[in-house]
Parts: structure tokens; sequence; C-alpha cells
């Protein structure tokens, strides 16, 4: 059973293949994981598996905490690269997801205005007006697309209520191209999203959608579903191109 669970509200930083020097903002509780998907390949295991006993923390925690790793990233002479939402779950489902943006936001110009404010999501919220808005202000926000496919998603992503991926994909382009799509790519026993079959269709998404980038990577850590491998180099390059050649940047993480 993967077991990577990160501190909350604050952990890090850690150096992230994607974005640098990244200082992470928790907004689920520690001991467990609370997400709108339940994805075969989360690093942080099945929701099943990680059911939290501890609260969210509040919006006064995350402030706080976030101040005090600052003062001290300040005082160490290290500031981060970009101060990242991300950890155990999915972070635009806290309640006050809008307003905390708002004060990470204030901090960040206050203590290391070079750093980039990045959101990692799901997608599944972006339906609220008070997320899709507050996503608008941050530098990168970085929105889960896997496929196109309702049958993938499914079985990989496995979300943990309604999802309809037509809907996300019209709610992408409402950002006006302010959005960077990230995708998993991987395979396993009757799984391979690098084909053809499942390339082609999510090529026009993004074609549609017209983010202002594009980051494909494959698993890194270990997995619930012990069957997964990695895309290979070769595949992921192949994929890489081919958004490149639509005019949209594309990096590829291995």
């Amino acid at each position: 059973m993967s077991t990577i669970i990160y501190p909350s509200p604050i952990f890090g930083p850690v150096q992230s293949r994607r974005l640098g020097v990244s200082l992470g903002i928790n907004l689920l509780p520690a001991d467990g994981k609370v997400c709108s998907f339940n994805c075969i390949y989360c690093e942080c295991g099945l929701n099943e598996d990680r059911r939290p006993r501890q609260p969210l923390p509040t919006r006064e925690q995350v402030a706080a905490g976030l101040e005090r790793k600052l003062q001290q990233m300040q005082e160490d002479g290290q500031m981060p690269d970009v101060l990242t939402f991300a950890g155990n779950g999915e972070p635009t489902c806290h309640p006050h997801f809008a307003e905390i943006i708002g004060d990470t936001i204030r901090l960040r110009d206050q203590y290391c205005p070079e750093a980039k404010v990045s959101v990692l999501s799901n997608s599944t919220m972006i339906h609220h007006p008070q997320v899709h808005d507050a996503l608008m202000l941050v530098d990168n926000n970085i929105l889960k697309l896997d496929t196109v496919d309702a049958d993938f998603i499914r079985q990989v992503d496995q979300p943990v209520a309604h999802y309809d991926v037509g809907q996300v994909v019209e709610r992408m382009k409402a950002f006006n191209g302010h959005l960077i799509i990230q995708t998993m790519f991987l395979k396993g026993d009757g799984i391979d999203n690098t084909t053809d079959r499942y390339v082609i269709p999510w090529l026009e998404a993004v074609r549609n959608i017209r983010p202002q980038q594009v980051m494909i990577y494959t698993i890194d850590r270990e997995t619930p579903d012990h069957s997964l491998r990695k895309a290979t180099h070769e595949e992921l390059d192949i994929i890489r191109d081919r958004v490149i050649a639509m005019g949209i940047p594309c990096s590829a993480s291995y």
C-alpha cells in the first residue's frame, strides 16, 4: 500500500519535477486523504485506506503556518520558486479555498514576490464560481485532464461523485487560456492511454481548450495498483511533440 501522506498545512520545500523548489500548502488533514477522485495511481493511496480523523486546517492556521515558514526560509536565505497547493487530496474542496488563495498571494507578495503560486487540481470543483475566480488569480492554474474517455476515467481516476468530462472541458475553456493542463500517461492490466485511441481525442480537447501550457508525466512513486507501469520516454516524447505541433508549449516528465 502506498503510504505518502503529507504534513499539514505546510510541507517542504521539495524539489518538484515540473516546478522547481516548491513549498507545499496542504489544505487537507495531516493524517489522511480527502479527495473527489480515487485514482489508482495516487501516491497517497486509495481514499478508503486513508480516512482522516483530524479536521481540515483552518484558514487562519494555513496563513500562520505559511508566514512562519516563509520567515524561516527568508532567514536561511533559501526562498521557494513556487508555493504549491497540493498534498493529501483535492485542495479546492476546502470550503475557504478562495480566501486562502487571497491570503497566500498577500504573503507571497510580502516575503517572496518572485515566487509563483501554483494549484494542482483534479478539475472537479472548477464549476464553482468562487473556485474559478480564485484560480484565475494564481500564476499556475494546473488542472488535470487524463483523458476524455469516460470509461478510462471511471476505471483509473474513479470520481467519487458525478463527473462529466465534457462539462469539465467546457469549464476549462472558460479560463480563456489561463490554465495548464496536466495529464498522467500510464499502462497496466487493460490500461494504456498512450495509444491513439486515447491520445487523438485528448489532443482535440487540448486544441479546443487552448491552455497556456501542457504538462505530461508518468508514475514516479509507488501506486495502490501494483500492476501499473510507467509510460516510456519515447511514448511521452511523441505525445509532447504532437502537442507542440499544435502551437501549445508542452513539457514531459519521466
